[in-house]
């Protein structure tokens, strides 16, 4: 099955999806396709793979088209973007090269991380993406990750002159970089929430929609916030945000996805395996993960998937 073509502007909901792991730290395939099934089934506009909740640092290029392909097969209506974090320039293309071959209809590229270039730096590595692509890049701006920030001028100037750079996704934690991104950037151009927390403000200021974590677990709550802002009903979008921030922040007590792991496990959708350097969630915080998800409602097990793990 082929998944649709990106409508533009890009607006809505993506899922950064995880990356099931089975022992021994090979990909648990059936497990990524339940994971995608429900995605799906919860209507959201698409799937990230291979990002930083994807652990796409740990991935062999091989792994990461491999689930390309298997998104592809259970994508149904959702876009499959692929993650490209790659601080080695050559080696970013032609990562982004193979994702593109496997069938991924965008890429979702951080700047290059220790290197620490200049702001030209950064734009020269998207540059040299998009000259060896044919699909639409969405900018992935998370400073405390890459140690560099992508400044909104520099947002702003690469949305006007490198073609196909359609989107940013902005997880520094500044609603004032967020709001310059907008002031600057052309008028077609997308501003993406990359911090759960900040899903609504950002929306009120005029992002078009958001890339979770939290959907990975709860994909129709963060659907149904989404739609409610977009609706101007700010009063239920409020509601949501706020029953949602307490499993938010459990979600963040350690380095994403460390916790998502241990709440997918409690939720029956895939093992808590991470693989090294990550380590499964301190034992002490585990009990308030259990009680967060539990409140928000997301530790049941009422999956009758056979391909359950177990």
């Amino acid at each position: 099955m082929i998944a649709r073509r990106i409508r533009l502007p890009l607006a809505g909901v993506f899922t950064a999806l995880a990356t099931p792991f089975r022992p021994g730290f090979s990909l648990d395939m059936p497990a990524f396709r339940r994971l995608l099934r429900r995605q799906a089934a919860a209507g959201v506009e698409g799937v990230v793979i291979g990002g930083s909740t994807g652990e796409g640092s740990a991935l062999e290029p091989g792994e990461l088209a491999a689930l390309i392909r298997a998104a592809i097969a259970e994508a149904g209506d959702m876009i499959i973007i692929a993650g490209v974090g790659v601080n080695n320039t050559a080696a970013a293309v032609r990562l982004a090269q193979r994702a593109q071959s496997a069938g991924a209809q965008a890429l979702l590229v951080t700047a290059p991380s220790y290197n620490k270039p200049p702001q030209r730096g950064i734009a020269a590595h998207y540059s040299s993406i998009s000259r060896a692509t044919k699909i639409p890049i969405i900018i992935y701006n998370i400073p405390g990750r890459t140690a560099v920030n992508i400044e909104p001028e520099t947002v702003a100037r690469m949305a006007r002159e490198i073609p196909r750079i359609i989107a940013v996704k902005e997880s520094s934690g500044s609603l004032d970089q967020a709001s310059e991104i907008l002031r600057l950037a052309p008028p077609d151009f997308s501003l993406l929430a990359g911090d759960d927390s900040l899903i609504l403000p950002m929306l009120s200021v005029g992002a078009r929609g958001a890339v979770s974590v939290l959907s990975n677990l709860a994909p129709a709550n963060v659907a149904e916030l989404y739609r409610a802002a977009l609706g101007d009903d700010f009063r239920r979008a409020r509601e949501i945000h706020l029953r949602m921030l307490p499993a938010i922040k459990a979600l963040y007590g350690e380095s994403n996805p460390i916790p998502l792991k241990a709440a997918l496990a409690l939720a029956g959708l895939s093992r808590d395996i991470l693989r090294p350097p990550l380590v499964p969630l301190a034992p002490e915080k585990r009990a308030l993960l259990k009680k967060r998800m539990r409140d928000f409602g997301e530790d049941r097990r009422p999956h009758s998937d056979p391909d359950k793990p177990t």
